[in-house]
């Protein structure tokens, strides 16, 4: 069955790690099935959204390939959720309530000194008509909260976390809306869910106490709540809730060289027990995405990982695929040639100049210096216009010299590039070229 997801972030700041794996995850529910990914931006709270946040939302899901179906700003929706409140004040489901924060806060001290839980004790369904006239009078504009029917547990089967089991006792009535007419997070949620014909709702495991007062919303409202999942959040690699982790968005990854595909591929399986791959391929991802491998425990976000995976991605990554992200001049036998070498694209500038020089070779002993020269004597003429030039060069001087193993390749190596490691040298002379690699010998060779 077609499943439709969403994604519902604040346009309050960038999207951190956290939010990327949400998205990813319901990116992946919906189409494994077919269906569709909605993207919802929660800017209800007008003080604190940002259109640049908004559009910088919409930046990082495309760089990472998640492309929703559809968006639906709740900014907009304002009439929905007066008449959803209204259709809830109606049937008694939502209260009006004058404690200040203070005052709250005194209940919840006072509670947790007996050794209760600190849940409101709906004093405000006490107050008679004539004391709430008598409050509203006195200038106090009231909060208003969803009442939550006690009589029988709440209860839904979890895709993550399996049945779960709510006794509304135990929760408090949540404020749905402020005293200056703006709404909290879930009512609106609720509405929307409902109207967008929303099927699943995947979210962290931060959220599941709210699910148990939105399951009753739904029936409130007089519809079928959606499916729940509930993941484990992210940790750090120490196994604790970390600030970094707030603060890794995709502009940090970007500015690092990471590749979405590596981002996706780490993501995509972080927290089940599938084991993380450098798996570019989104359909292979897809089509081992399954919530039951999703575990309890926290799932451990680790940078080397990324990096590693980085690398790996990069390996597989073909010419056309990065072309537009080389240097001048490097070609596809370039990047061939390099690309072992690389943790990120980024570097192929680095690596490039050993091809277009110029290069700084070690001082040489004075042996070495006579091995060089051997090498530009072979070197002349025609002995680099061959097929497989560094392989004639090598073969050679091993004759010529009877040099074998790091002490043959090792100088011609440092004098063709100044370095001592690097990409393959059968790739890399005929890049080089014949005339520049003869003229690096003899550099070399002269000291």
């Amino acid at each position: 069955m077609a499943k439709v997801t969403r994604f519902a972030p604040s346009p309050t700041g960038r999207l951190h790690v956290g939010n990327i794996r949400t998205a990813l995850h319901n990116w992946m529910l919906a189409r494994k099935t077919g269906g569709r990914f909605l993207l919802r931006i929660d800017d209800t709270d007008a003080a604190r959204s940002r259109e640049e946040h908004v559009e910088a939302i919409r930046a990082d899901l495309a760089w990472l390939g998640l492309e929703p179906d559809g968006e639906e700003r709740q900014s907009q929706r304002l009439a929905h959720y007066e008449a959803a409140f209204e259709t809830l004040k109606q049937s008694g489901r939502v209260y009006p309530a004058y404690e200040t924060q203070q005052e709250l806060e005194l209940k919840r001290k006072v509670q947790l000194g007996r050794g209760l839980p600190p849940i409101y004790d709906r004093a405000a369904l006490s107050l008679t008509e004539e004391q709430r006239a008598a409050k509203e009078a006195e200038g106090v504009a009231p909060h208003w909260r969803f009442r939550l029917d006690h009589d029988e547990a709440i209860v839904w089967q979890d895709g993550v976390r399996g049945p779960q089991t709510f006794d509304p006792a135990q929760l408090s009535d949540p404020v749905v809306r402020r005293a200056d007419g703006s709404w909290l997070y879930m009512l609106p949620s609720a509405v929307d869910d409902i109207a967008l014909g929303i099927t699943d709702v995947l979210r962290g495991e931060d959220h599941v106490s709210n699910t148990a007062v939105q399951v009753q919303m739904f029936t409130a409202l007089g519809a079928r709540h959606p499916r729940f999942a509930h993941e484990a959040l992210l940790v750090g690699r120490e196994g604790k809730l970390s600030k970094r982790l707030g603060s890794l968005g995709c502009d940090a990854f970007r500015e690092r060289g990471i590749e979405p595909d590596a981002l996706v591929a780490l993501l995509a399986r972080l927290g089940t027990a599938l084991p993380v791959e450098p798996i570019a391929d989104r359909q292979v991802l897809l089509e081992s995405f399954d919530l039951g491998t999703f575990g309890r425990a926290p799932a451990k976000f680790d940078e080397d990982e990324l990096e590693r995976l980085n690398a790996a991605i990069v390996h597989q990554m073909n010419y056309d695929a990065v072309a537009h992200r080389l240097p001048d001049g490097m070609d596809e036998a370039g990047w061939h040639a390099i690309r072992p070498n690389l943790a990120h694209v980024g570097e192929a500038a680095d690596w490039w100049r050993l091809v277009t020089g110029p290069v700084e070779a070690p001082a040489f002993s004075p042996e070495e210096r006579a091995y060089l020269a051997e090498a530009v004597r072979v070197a002349q003429g025609d002995g680099l216009a061959v097929d497989d030039p560094w392989r004639a060069l090598t073969g050679a001087l091993k004759e010529s010299t009877g040099r074998k193993g790091r002490d043959l390749f090792l100088p011609l190596r440092q004098a063709l590039t100044g370095m001592d490691h690097g990409p393959d040298m059968g790739e890399l002379l005929p890049l080089i070229g014949a005339e520049r690699a003869r003229e690096r010998l003899a550099r070399a060779a002269s000291g």
